[in-house]
Parts: C-alpha cells; sequence; structure tokens
C-alpha cells in the first residue's frame, strides 16, 4: 500500500491580507491563493475566511496539518491567540480548537514574525546564520529572534516583539499602550505620515530619481535604523533581515538603516553584521507556518 507524504497550509494572517499556501515536507509549494481579511477582524469572520480559503487551496484535502501564523503571542501550547493589537477582538481566542472543529485537520499556532523567520531560515535569507533578528513591516511591525539556531519565545511564548520597543517616549500612541514604539515609525502607516500614498507608487518614484521620494526613503531608514540599533545591542545578532509588505522598498532604505546602525552601535557589538531583504518576500510568513506545523505535528507522531 502506498501512502501519500504529508502536506501542510501555511497561512499567513495579517491586518490587510490573508496568505496561504499547500505545501510538501521539502517547502515546495503546491498551491495558494490570497484574500483580503475581513474588516472589522473580528475572530469569527476571520475564523469563517480561514476555513473557505483553506477549503480552496485544498479542496481535495491532501494536507491534515494547518499552520496559522498571526500578530501576536500564543500560549505555551500553541493553540490560543493571546493578543492580536493590530485585529479587534482578539483576546484568549481558542482559534486552533475553532479551525480544528471545523476543518478537520490538526492545527498550530505561531507569532507571525516567528513564522517569517522559521521559514526564511528553512529555505531563505537566513539559512546557514544561527543568530538573527527579523523585522516584517507591514500593517503594524513583528518580527522574530533566533539564537543559537532556536527560536527566541520568552517567557510563557509571548518574545519577540521588536516592533514595540520605545524609539522615542514623546511618539505616538501604539495599540500596545506604549507611545512612540518602532511600529509608529516603521509600519505602512509610519510611511504614509510621511507621504500620503501607495508605498509602490513611492518605490516606482524613488527608482527614478524623484529626490522627494528618495528622501522620504531615506528618513523612513534612519527611523528603522534607530529600532535596528537598539535590538543590534541585545542580540548581537549575525543577521537582521527585514521582510514584510514594505521590504519591497528596501533597495531604497536600507543604506539609511545600515548608516544609522554603523553609527549608532559601537563596532565590537556589530561585528560581521549583515543588513537584508528577507528572500522569500511575503512568501516568508506561509511558508514558516507550515514548516512549524510539520515539525509540531509531525514529530508528536501524528504523520500518516
Amino acid at each position: 500500500m502506498v501512502i501519500d507524504p504529508p502536506q501542510f497550509i501555511g497561512v499567513d494572517l495579517g491586518g490587510t491580507a490573508i496568505k496561504l499556501g499547500r505545501f510538501d515536507q521539502q517547502g515546495y509549494l503546491l498551491a495558494e491563493t490570497q484574500l483580503q481579511t475581513p474588516q472589522p477582524s473580528m475572530p469569527g469572520a476571520v475564523t469563517v475566511a480561514l476555513c473557505e480559503a483553506i477549503e480552496i487551496v485544498d479542496p481535495n484535502h491532501q494536507a491534515g496539518f494547518v499552520g496559522v501564523g498571526l500578530p501576536g503571542p500564543m500560549d505555551a501550547e500553541a493553540r490560543v491567540a493571546r493578543v492580536c493589537i493590530n485585529l479587534p477582538g482578539w483576546l484568549d481566542v481558542p482559534l486552533a480548537d475553532w479551525l480544528e472543529s471545523r476543518l478537520n485537520r490538526q492545527v498550530t499556532l505561531a507569532n507571525d514574525g516567528n513564522c517569517a523567520l522559521v521559514g526564511e531560515a528553512w529555505q531563505g535569507a537566513a539559512r546557514g546564520f544561527r543568530d538573527v533578528v527579523l523585522l516584517t513591516l507591514g500593517t503594524g511591525v513583528g518580527g522574530g529572534v533566533m539564537l543559537g539556531g532556536q527560536l527566541f519565545t520568552g517567557h510563557n511564548g509571548a518574545a519577540a516583539e521588536p516592533g514595540l520597543i520605545g524609539v522615542n517616549p514623546e511618539g505616538p500612541i501604539c495599540n500596545s499602550g506604549n507611545h512612540g514604539s518602532l511600529e509608529q515609525y516603521a509600519s505602512i502607516g509610519a510611511l504614509q505620515r510621511l507621504w500620503d500614498g501607495d508605498p509602490e507608487e513611492l518605490c516606482c518614484r524613488a527608482a527614478c530619481g524623484d529626490l522627494e521620494a528618495l528622501e522620504i526613503w531615506e528618513t523612513y531608514g534612519r527611523m528603522l535604523g534607530v529600532g535596528i540599533s537598539s535590538l543590534v545591542y541585545v542580540f548581537t545578532p549575525q543577521l537582521v533581515l527585514v521582510g514584510g509588505g514594505l521590504a519591497g522598498g528596501a533597495v531604497h532604505f536600507l543604506p539609511a538603516v545600515c548608516k544609522e546602525v554603523e553609527k549608532r552601535v559601537q563596532a565590537v557589538s556589530r561585528e560581521g553584521l549583515q543588513i537584508r531583504a528577507c528572500a522569500l518576500g511575503n512568501g516568508a510568513g506561509r511558508m514558516g507556518a507550515a514548516r512549524l506545523a510539520c515539525q509540531r505535528l509531525i514529530s508528536v507522531g501524528n504523520a500518516p
């Protein structure tokens, strides 16, 4: 009797879009889809949207395992979304239970930044590195930290949230309750406070040499560099990666980031440091979520 190898669905749930992919154990993308996140993004509406999207990406139920990346911390068992600060109504939501009862598939949850980092470490720019900090630049600013080749998740699994570190005590209020967090200077909303338009258009203008666009990206990069400098002092990584929706502008803002880090961080703390854009783009989160589903659900003896 031939048993088909297991397949995995990875979900990247963001404030604007939900990205899904079906993968094999080697990370090959078998199918994909994307949809807009329901607005308002209440847990019930998102659950229904996820179930419908998963049926689209896997109509023949070939994947028995689902990993879901969300913008916030999970409980220690990776089954309850403790809080998602940029999604309304998300407080101790038992999303894994809700999905399993509807999908008849096994589900695990993870922080979306951790998912992106796992994806990049598996098939992307973080392969071969053991100490990595990753930032996801989108509706919010998430991220993940890998130390010694292992995800750093901290007490009760609530780490790491690099986007919530403070960079200006008098800055705009954050949904986390902080004032002047890095998220307030590095998210899509932060960029739109500098330029009221579409980030892709700003990239195009900068690529054509528009001086205003180049100056805006430089200002954005300087503030991002301030936050990254603090993270480098704490973790002394080999590699800092930037991903998410704004990473498409990395060619325009990373020079300012690097310049700021060189100015603010002493040489011994940034020795050998590389700062790059993610290699997998917006696909890192869903790939990492699928990888975590493979690691967590297969490892406990649930493989077919």
